[in-house]
């Protein structure tokens, strides 16, 4: 598997966002919530993802750019934990939902936290979906 997050990785569409936030479900592993969803999407990635933080808790664009970046190089070093339990496309988003920065090596095991998590839901979906 290749370590990149290239542009068909990410979630850039308008309405999947929109439709993301209407209908998806969330995990949490603070300071990080992924909000995510499975439809179809463009890509033939199994998974498209994008990453957030909120401007009232970050007023300065270049802390709220590091800290996407810190993300998204966090996410693209573990996405095989997706990447291997996704049978179906997913979308989501993941926000920081902190106050002050974290470090790298924080981001980095709360991200994997995160993703563990979000395999785990989808796994327990599947589960009720063959028990129903």
């Amino acid at each position: 598997m290749k370590y990149t997050l290239g542009k068909q990785e990410r979630l850039k569409s308008k309405k999947l966002i929109e439709k993301l936030y209407k209908e998806g479900s969330s995990v949490k592993a603070f300071p990080l919530r992924m909000v995510f969803l499975q439809t179809e999407h463009t890509s033939e990635y199994p998974a498209q993802m994008g990453v957030s933080v909120a401007k009232r808790n970050f007023k300065k664009a270049p802390d709220r750019n590091r800290l996407k970046r810190l993300m998204r190089e966090s996410y693209r070093l573990q996405k095989e934990i997706v990447y291997d339990n996704a049978d179906k496309p997913y979308v989501f988003m993941i926000s920081y939902l902190g106050k002050e920065e974290k470090e790298y090596h924080e981001i980095y095991t709360k991200m994997n936290k995160l993703l563990h998590l979000f395999v785990s839901e989808i796994k327990n979906k599947k589960n009720d979906e063959h028990q129903s």
